[in-house]
């Protein structure tokens, strides 16, 4: 099973934000390490809390992927067709 701090830290790679905002994609690391540590329920529940708000922070920060589909492919043919000369 993986741990908190494996999971954030895959997510935030994944979205590429560390370069964007790298004190807040360090905080979501040491936080994600408060929760994985033993300790108590409440402490663990605050860090919880506040991980999950840095991390739709990140969220929000990061670029938006590009997804190419069908039409995408579509469109990309025709713009090579026109561009060959006659």
């Amino acid at each position: 099973m993986a741990t908190v701090v494996e999971a954030i830290t895959a997510e935030i790679e994944r979205l590429r934000v560390d370069d964007l905002a790298p004190g807040l994609a360090q905080l979501a690391i040491t936080l994600a390490a408060s929760v994985d540590e033993p300790g108590g329920p409440t402490a663990k529940a605050n860090a919880a809390r506040e991980l999950r708000a840095v991390m739709e922070d990140l969220r929000k920060l990061a670029p938006v992927a590009a997804e190419h589909d069908r039409l995408d492919e579509l469109t990309k043919k025709r713009e090579d067709r026109r561009a060959r000369p006659a």
